[in-house]
């Protein structure tokens, strides 16, 4: 994967290129990745973060053809704000959901109008279907190139590592719904934000969804051993044994989120900022 260079990952009609960000790193990988739908009418899926260096290769891309559409999946800082730049330069009609307010999100990004979870966005050569997937957070958007059945995921799925869920934007049972309900889409590939493209999507959505909830039956079952109330930072150590220490300040967000789950459920309480199972 080299930064700036458009790479078709597609195999159908409709032509999908995919363009990396030069900005790998612990949380992006081997960078953000920009996809550039179709053959003369295009939109772009992530313009990514502020970079001059990505917005000039998504730019010399188009080849002068017109860029109609720019779509964004959330508005983290990997994702969103080298949209106003491409829009600029482009005049393209902007599609996504604006940051939540006070989640210091991208709060630069700004759509052109409210737009719908199921909304079908004629494109002239192609179609995309708006899917609303909370989760990571709130304001997430998977893109469903209907022709070629390939959904563009965002930070929503990952192909390689599971995202990280951030609450209390972020929301784990929402994150789990949106798992499922991507499950009832007849989808040939996955093309996400991070890594290459993932072409069992069955099998990854429910990978997913299983490593999720047995992380979820080890947070219960960690709890009902410990013999009094115990902190996170505690808890994380105990539950996240298999991840290397230097990401654990990040699993810690991913567990809260889990045990918001099991609270709201009945299944965990919490004293001062200390954890414990329900009812015992």
């Amino acid at each position: 994967m080299q930064p700036g260079v458009p790479v078709r990952v597609d195999a159908g009609n409709v032509p999908v290129h995919r363009l990396l960000c030069p900005n790998p790193g612990m949380m992006t990988g081997p960078g953000t990745n920009s996809y550039l739908i179709g053959e003369h009418r295009l939109a772009l899926v992530d313009p990514g973060p502020v970079s001059e260096a990505h917005g000039e290769a998504i730019l010399d891309a188009l080849r002068g053809r017109a860029l109609d559409w720019i779509l964004v999946t959330h508005t983290h800082g990997d994702h969103s704000p080298g949209t106003a730049a491409l829009r600029l330069a482009t005049d393209a009609t902007v599609v996504g959901l604006a940051a939540p307010e006070g989640s210091h999100q991208d709060e630069t990004f700004c759509p052109d109008r409210l737009f719908h979870d199921g909304e079908r966005l004629d494109c002239g050569e192609f179609t995309v279907t708006l899917l609303h997937t909370p989760g990571h957070v709130s304001n997430h958007l998977c893109f469903l190139l209907e022709e070629e059945a390939m959904l563009f995921t965002g930070d929503h799925v990952l192909q390689g590592t599971t995202p990280v869920i951030l609450p209390p934007d972020g929301s784990m049972a929402d994150y789990l719904q949106s798992l499922q309900r991507l499950q009832g889409q007849s989808l040939r590939s996955l093309a996400p934000g991070h890594g290459t493209l993932i072409e069992n999507p069955g099998e990854a959505l429910s990978a997913l969804i299983r490593h999720r909830l047995q992380r979820e039956q080890k947070v219960v079952r960690m709890l009902r051993q410990q013999r009094m109330a115990i902190t996170l930072e505690d808890l994380a150590l105990a539950v996240y044994d298999d991840v290397p220490a230097h990401l654990l300040a990040l699993a810690q967000k991913t567990l809260l989120a889990h045990l918001y789950k099991l609270e709201a459920e009945g299944r965990a309480t919490r004293a001062d900022d200390r954890w414990l199972p329900a009812n015992e």
